[in-house]
């Protein structure tokens, strides 16, 4: 029997909470725990307006990924930088969190995303996607999905924060 690879799959919502920390929802910090993997990597997703995670494991496969990139590109013909596609899969920045997934960002990165207060977390398998709810809702329909379970996510989020 294979074994299967762990992927990020659903999703979660964060709200800003003390000292200014959100926190990575169980589902996802299960997959890290199954990677092997302490830091949550972050960095501007290429096209969507949020972030893009994954776990330092996922480096491994860097030269993969910017051989098959530069492969398609020749077969397209169309040009391909791979210093600079290195550059940005290399340029993310390393978010240590602790056992209840708590983690703070850095000014710039969340401006990269355009985080505020609340982040909606979305699995895609290899990687997940950090984004600011407003930015998720100007999408287009494709998002649909990921736009009702944030409404759904972010109002129970708002109704627990007011119990409190």
């Amino acid at each position: 029997m294979s074994q299967r690879l762990a992927g990020y799959r659903g999703q979660g919502f964060s709200l800003r909470g003390e000292k200014d920390r959100f926190v990575l929802p169980p589902a996802f910090r299960k997959v890290f725990a199954d990677l092997g993997d302490d830091k949550l990597c972050l960095i501007k997703h290429e096209k969507y307006p949020c972030l893009y995670g994954f776990g330092l494991s996922r480096t491994d496969d860097f030269e993969a990924v910017l051989d098959k990139e530069e492969e398609n590109a020749v077969r397209r013909d169309v040009d391909f930088d791979r210093d600079l596609r290195s550059m940005q899969l290399w340029g993310f920045d390393e978010v240590s969190f602790d056992k209840s997934g708590r983690f703070t960002l850095r000014d710039h990165v969340a401006a990269l995303g355009g985080l505020s207060d609340e982040i909606y977390f979305q699995g895609g398998g290899q990687f997940l996607t950090l984004w600011n709810p407003e930015s998720l809702y100007s999408m287009g329909a494709g998002f649909d999905g990921a736009k009702a379970t944030c409404r759904a996510l972010q109002s129970e989020a708002a109704a627990k924060a007011k119990r409190k």
